[in-house]
């Protein structure tokens, strides 16, 4: 029943594991964002299928996030939107409107307050189910030594995949 979730996650990896993928939250008061991402998971959780998102609590997304009920994973085909990625990994929702300024185009995606962006091939509309943080108490040594020397652990938002598909 849910396997048309999974079919295409082989390039949302390929994806993450290259240039990245875009996160696009839009909040309860209609501010939108969207930022890079590299890291993110999918598989079956409370019966579900999940794909969990990490935002660290410093970036403009996480203020976002945490005033939204949905949000999207976007993937550009296999080595496009190369400039775009690097724009929104590398620029601040504070301080530049990346949505106005990204030279993407947003269209209201299935699920109700979720934007996807056109040009991209594959999309992952999800629900959050739930929020936590990574605890540094039962995190691997090695996990925070090569990924927060600064102590700055990621949230996690737990989404509902409701739509997966992709665009021609």
């Amino acid at each position: 029943m849910y396997s048309k979730h999974f079919e295409h996650v082989d390039k949302l990896i390929k994806s993450l594991e290259n240039d990245g993928a875009f996160l696009v939250v839009e909040d309860k008061n209609k501010k939108a964002n969207l930022m890079t991402i590299g890291w993110a998971t999918v598989g079956m959780v409370w019966g579900k299928p999940v794909m969990s998102v990490f935002v660290r609590p410093v970036r403009y997304t996480y203020d976002l996030i945490e005033n939204a009920q949905n949000f999207s994973v976007c993937v550009p085909s296999a080595g496009k939107l190369k400039e775009e990625l690097v724009f929104c990994g590398s620029s601040s929702g504070r301080s530049v409107d990346k949505i106005a300024n990204s030279g993407l185009s947003f269209i209201p995606g299935h699920l109700k307050d979720t934007l996807i962006i056109e040009e991209c091939k594959l999309f992952y509309e999800c629900h959050i189910l739930e929020r936590t943080f990574l605890d540094p108490k039962t995190l691997n040594e090695d996990v925070i030594k090569n990924y927060y020397p600064s102590k700055d652990f990621h949230a996690v938002y737990f989404g509902e995949i409701k739509h997966s598909y992709t665009r021609e």
